[in-house]
């Protein structure tokens, strides 16, 4: 579905992607992950068309991307940070989304309902807590039946019934042979939801493949040991033997 050739992309004086290629040609859950500054955020936006790389490829659904902007209605995009407008009621938002579309979702009152978000719908988004502004998020990501999803930090804020209700309908949306992209640094929603991981540092590509394959590589049980192994290896971060504490801090340092 997605094809990406030596890409390349630099702010100012920062080369942020260094040469990336890769495909995404199956249906499945793919985790992109990486210590902040990796490039993960930046690909994320290549594909979407919001950041225009100096030199590569990408390719959707066997077509180059670049200056186009019909193929992103097949694609539904959930941000990191959610900014909505603070006097808009939900309601609002949801209609704002389909008049933007131009289209009836497919799946709206059952999202409203997935995420009880029934008693917020005439509430201004301003006045929402975090956790409920993240479930408004998810519901305008998920409202449209696209092949592609792209959701990054998904489950931020989510209380523990909220977030097994994501990871169900994830599943769900896998069984229907969509392609979801992942960024988080939960690795134990990793270990739980992906197929396969890419994982990036300082603008390449140093591991893809399945969370199996990467464990067996670094030979450890646990994914936060494995990637904890990754970063002592290549940026001489020592973990001093606290593996999983050391890949989380390093995985969310700014």
């Amino acid at each position: 579905m997605i094809t990406i050739e030596n890409l390349h992309k630099s702010f100012g004086r920062q080369e942020v992607l260094r040469g990336i290629s890769m495909a995404f040609d199956r249906p499945g859950i793919y985790a992109i992950l990486g210590p902040n500054g990796s490039g993960k955020t930046t690909l994320i936006k290549s594909i979407l068309g919001m950041a225009l790389p100096e030199k590569g490829r990408i390719e959707f659904q066997g077509q180059n991307i670049r200056g186009r902007w019909d193929y992103r209605r097949k694609i539904d995009y959930l941000p990191q940070i959610a900014r909505f407008p603070d006097n808009l009621r939900v309601r609002e938002l949801l209609a704002m989304i389909q008049d933007i579309r131009g289209e009836k979702p497919q799946a709206l009152g059952r999202l409203i309902e997935l995420f009880s978000l029934a008693p917020f719908l005439d509430k201004s988004l301003g006045k929402l807590s975090g956790g409920t502004r993240q479930k408004v998020n998810l519901v305008q990501a998920f409202m449209y039946d696209s092949p592609v999803l792209i959701l990054d930090e998904p489950t931020n804020g989510l209380d523990p019934v909220a977030l097994l209700r994501l990871k169900a309908l994830l599943r769900e949306e896998k069984d229907k042979g969509k392609l979801l992209l992942i960024t988080t640094h939960i690795m134990s929603f990793v270990e739980e939801m992906a197929d396969e991981l890419v994982f990036l540092l300082e603008g390449h590509i140093h591991f893809r493949g399945t969370l199996d394959s990467l464990k067996e590589q670094y030979k450890e049980t646990n994914l936060e040991r494995a990637i904890a192994r990754i970063l002592e290896g290549e940026v001489g971060f020592s973990t001093n033997g606290h593996g999983k504490e050391a890949a989380r801090i390093v995985l969310q340092r700014k």
